[in-house]
């Protein structure tokens, strides 16, 4: 499968910067200069990762912040957002509206690239149909279908995110192991934990809204004050 990359904006530049190093791995990239052409490569379903460039400032967190829950509803992608904004407060707003990562566009292109290359492979991993991965797992409601790639609770059909499937889909592999924000992060992202705390309480608080009745009183993904998480 070629492997495709949808770059939104570029205010930033950052398409200049990234597209000599993606055409060295092998990456396509595609550059939509509006909604509207970003709408229409999304519908067309080919991409397989955004690089939505967002200019997150003092007076325009809540458009950018929009966008980026809009473009989540539309497509289930990895989504990567690429701001000047550094403040962790527009991290973990852009992480709460459905973003799989944020990195600033001054980062080394190298970082990027590595951040990239590991959401397209988590991706492309997810979504390959291979004979082997005959598995459902279940507990109590919750079931995850790895074949069809659903999650349904006491049969009601839940919409995860990518990164949303695999943090669950660890969790309840390893049912009643309690699993700290490190590890979880080590694991899906295959990164040092770099603020792993706030980016997995984010990841897990979308969960819990999309798969618990009740995601104060939860009745799977459940956390252990001072030690992490744990389904079950």
């Amino acid at each position: 499968m070629e492997r495709k990359v949808l770059v939104y904006n570029n205010k930033t530049g950052i398409a200049e910067k990234m597209e000599p190093l993606f055409a060295g791995e092998g990456l396509k990239m595609t550059v939509a200069a509006d909604v509207e052409q970003l709408e229409k490569i999304l519908s067309a379903k080919e991409m397989q990762l955004m690089l939505v460039d967002v200019e997150l400032n003092d007076k325009g967190w809540d458009r950018g912040i929009e966008l980026i829950a809009n473009l989540r509803k539309e497509s289930s992608i990895p989504l990567i957002v690429v701001s000047s904004q550094s403040a962790e407060t527009a991290k973990i707003m852009a992480l709460e509206a459905g973003a799989d990562d944020y990195v600033t566009a001054d980062c080394n292109p190298l970082e990027l690239l590595a951040r990239v290359k590991s959401q397209l492979r988590r991706y492309l991993q997810l979504v390959s149909l291979c004979s082997n991965i005959d598995r459902i797992y279940k507990v109590d409601g919750l079931v995850i279908d790895d074949i069809q790639r659903t999650v349904t609770v006491d049969g009601r059909n839940v919409k995860l995110t990518p990164i949303e499937y695999k943090i669950l889909r660890l969790l309840v592999q390893q049912r009643g192991t309690v699993l700290s924000n490190s590890q979880i992060y080590e694991k899906i992202w295959q990164m040092q934990p770099i603020g792993a705390d706030n980016t997995i309480a984010v990841h897990v608080r979308h969960i819990r809204e999309k798969i618990e009745s009740n995601p104060k009183e939860p009745r799977y993904l459940k956390v252990v004050w001072g030690n992490g998480y744990k389904v079950g």
